[in-house]
């Protein structure tokens, strides 16, 4: 069976789009792939490094909503990243493998960066810069051989496959390339028409938001700007709205095209309904994280024992590294 590894930052709960990108994805992959799924904290202090309570806070909701969305721990490991000790280890290893040049080029990275101006204003930090490299780490520590991603990641993952190559080169063969598994799921643009959904962009719907907060922030979602009158002629291709409904009301997408193009349909009505099929469709996943918030003991140790597991499976990768690398004393 081949190995997979994926993962979220516990910058707080997460939200749709993680959940149709990634989420589900990951539970239908899990009975095929020996899965990892890592809750990434080390990787969320690379811009929350002032802020250790916000991600702490965070890594059990990022637990709960993977539990929700129907990962199932008797078949994938979740574990912790800052508890692998052997990521660090290896991420100083594959620091020697790629230049500052390399990574000021990552097509992420710079968008990123673009969106963190803020943070970064006094000069971009060495750990924020080299995540590419802990990223590979996490990756290449498991051996996986493949990656469940938006398309927004692959620089980073034709990054790791490029350490990965140039380590196989100078020291021999250890790591597998890993490929990327994309969802069939477009990225879905932010309530207020942003081009991506996001936690730190404060335009998401989350997975565990109550019905009449689902509501408020639907209601309140940017539409078609052309479209000002009830009955003005829409434009569903640039409507983000539109985007919602592709996913929760697929049997009656083609009605509601025609009559949001004719003026038939008003953005009142169609937000209404887009709600409505949201509460529907989110509730079986968020009586499943709140049957698990029920019992945070067994939450807690899904974590640990998925941890011991992730722990014994980089101590084997790392003996071998180190094996190669002629360090092994």
């Amino acid at each position: 069976m081949k190995t997979i590894l994926t993962g979220d930052r516990p910058t707080g709960r997460l939200h749709i789009g993680h959940l149709f990108g990634s989420l589900l994805n990951r539970a239908k992959l899990q009975h095929d792939y020996e899965t990892y799924i890592m809750v990434a904290d080390v990787q969320a202090l690379t811009d929350n490094w002032q802020n250790p309570a916000k991600v702490r806070d965070n890594v059990y909701e990022v637990v709960l909503d993977n539990l929700a969305a129907g990962v199932d721990p008797e078949k994938a490991t979740i574990f912790i990243q800052s508890q692998i000790p052997e990521i660090a280890e290896l991420t100083v290893f594959f620091s020697n493998l790629v230049t500052l040049a390399r990574l000021q080029r990552n097509p992420t990275v710079k968008t990123e960066l673009a969106q963190k101006e803020e943070i970064f204003k006094g000069g971009v930090t060495y750990g924020f810069l080299g995540y590419p490299i802990s990223q590979a780490a996490d990756i290449l520590t498991f051996q996986a051989e493949a990656v469940p991603v938006g398309q927004d990641q692959e620089p980073m993952l034709e990054q790791a496959r490029e350490i990965a190559h140039k380590f196989n080169g100078i020291y021999g063969q250890v790591f597998p390339e890993p490929q990327a598994i994309l969802s069939d799921c477009p990225r879905l643009k932010g309530l207020d028409g942003n081009a991506k959904m996001g936690k730190s962009l404060g335009n998401a719907i989350y997975i565990a938001d109550e019905p009449a907060i689902i509501e408020k922030k639907i209601m309140a979602a940017k539409t078609d700007p052309a479209k000002i009158r009830k009955n003005d002629p829409g434009h569903p291709a640039v409507c983000p709205v539109f985007g919602y409904q592709q996913l929760f009301s697929s049997e009656k997408i083609a009605e509601i095209k025609k009559t949001c193009q004719s003026g038939e349909l008003g953005c009142v009505d169609c937000k209404k309904c887009l709600a409505q099929a949201v509460v529907k469709y989110l509730k079986p996943i968020q009586a499943r994280r709140q049957e698990y918030a029920k019992d945070m003991k067994k939450v807690k140790e899904i974590v640990v024992l998925g941890t011991k597991k992730a722990r014994e499976r980089a101590q084997k990768t790392m003996s071998e590294v180190r094996q190669k690398m002629m360090i092994d004393y």
